[in-house]
């Protein structure tokens, strides 16, 4: 991989131990084909011949003229642009309900209430919200709005009244609402499953995997399991859908440490669109993934990949998020240096209105930025969030995975660290393994 142009080489052994060496020179100011070719000779102890050392080194000096190796960092020069842009609100995460009618162990918001009170989002709230983000989308024509808690669906005449509020408003203001669900599926029903094919664009339905696992960590409140209930459901959905516009999203933790049996299980049981992401939890928690557990994870991600690429081949493959990379075009330099958005161009609204960085953040009084009514009020948190960026932290100045994470999660960072400007290093040392086994399938893929 060359970080910089983002350009990926399927190499053999020679050219892989070349590449190195012949950077170094150039480095060095050794730029004349001739004397790099001597060069590497000296200094390569390699089981091939001369002739094939110098054919590979014309072959990389070839590629860094072209720009797709040893390609200079071109990001860091505009990064001080990048701080000083103007940022418009593109997206909300609407908290339609700090409420839920399963316990989830590891549950970030406590059951729905986020540390604070249960409470369900009136439809005078969501649409004020709805309000705010029209009113500060600037001329951005596509807006992006998810129905999040908590549990949404408790709350469920609330959000179909709110996507009829939205709709009202997209022509006369030149917009276009792209709404979306996360939901656990307790309540979901073919009424709802209608109107959900009608009007959100994407689906996410919580899922873990294999049966114990599920019901060990999302059990009803009695302690009873949910696996049986919204299995069949969420094939329905998927089955509706075509197959598309959905993910079933799911958490692994210390007590599966062989999650790849659970996203096969997922696959088996006939997901095409899997995403089942790390626990993000503290030392007391006996479920938290720790240094000690990276060995074994890094392994089933392998495993995982030599899996569906197996299943490709047989005509029976699936997409696992993580795996997902795009290397021919990627994100925008936005996103690339940033991520998410969050803080700027992405927001959460509590039940009562506040606004908060992200759906992470909410509860922590700390950055409460403001409210539906009276917009941002804390300037100083945004521009925090909009300064915050792959070359703020010393972390990921030096990551290859840089521009594919693009800093990874800032309420991660600062729960672990206190900064949005560091980096959760559990996370980081995953997601490295993440985007090395994407590179692999996408160059595996050639051959198929």
């Amino acid at each position: 991989m060359d970080i910089n142009s983002g350009s990926i080489h399927v190499v053999d052994d020679v050219v892989y131990d070349i590449i190195p060496l012949t950077e170094s020179l150039i480095n060095e100011g050794v730029r004349d084909p001739g004397k790099v070719k001597e060069a590497v000779c000296q200094r390569a102890s390699l089981s091939c011949s001369r002739e094939e050392i110098c054919e590979a080194v014309d072959e990389v000096l070839e590629l860094e003229k072209a720009g797709q190796l040893f390609a200079p960092d071109l990001y860091e020069s505009v990064v001080s642009d990048f701080k000083d842009r103007q940022t418009v609100v593109k997206a909300l995460c609407l908290h339609i309900a700090h409420d839920c009618n399963l316990a989830c162990r590891y549950c970030f918001a406590g059951e729905g209430e986020y540390h604070g009170r249960r409470a369900l989002m009136s439809v005078e709230v969501g649409k004020k919200a709805l309000d705010f983000l029209v009113a500060n989308s600037g001329n951005r024509v596509n807006l992006e709005v998810d129905f999040f808690g908590g549990e949404p669906l408790m709350n469920w005449e609330t959000v179909k009244e709110l996507v009829r509020y939205g709709r009202s408003l997209e022509k006369a203001h030149n917009k276009r609402f792209r709404f979306t669900l996360t939901t656990n599926g307790v309540l979901l029903n073919d009424e709802i499953l209608a109107f959900v094919n009608r009007e959100m664009a994407n689906v996410v339905l919580s899922i873990d995997g294999r049966r114990e696992i599920h019901d060990k960590m999302r059990p009803f409140r009695g302690g009873q399991g949910s696996y049986d209930l919204i299995v069949p459901k969420f094939q329905k959905v998927a089955e509706s859908r075509g197959q598309e516009r959905y993910y079933v999203r799911g958490t692994f933790t210390h007590n599966n440490l062989d999650f790849s049996r659970d996203v096969l299980h997922l696959a088996d049981l006939g997901f095409r669109q899997i995403s089942v992401e790390p626990v993000v939890a503290g030392p007391d928690d006996d479920y938290a993934i720790t240094e000690a557990d990276l060995p074994a994870l890094k392994a089933e991600y392998d495993r995982l990949a030599e899996e569906i690429l197996k299943r490709k081949r047989e005509g029976r493959g699936f997409h696992f998020f993580h795996f997902m990379i795009d290397l021919s075009g990627g994100p925008c330099v936005a996103k690339r240096l940033a991520g998410c958005g969050s803080g700027t161009e992405y927001l959460a609204v509590t039940p009562w209105g506040d606004l908060y960085p992200c759906h992470q953040f909410v509860g922590n009084e700390a950055f409460l930025m403001g409210n539906v009514e009276e917009g941002i009020l804390r300037e100083d948190i945004r521009d925090r969030f909009r300064s915050c960026n792959v070359y703020t932290k010393e972390k990921c100045r030096k990551c290859f995975a840089r521009f594919y994470c693009s800093g990874g999660c800032a309420a991660n960072a600062y729960n672990f660290n206190g900064s949005i400007n560091d980096a959760y290093d559990v996370g980081c040392e995953l997601e490295r393994k993440r985007v090395e086994c994407a590179v692999m399938l996408k160059a595996a893929e050639q051959d198929i």
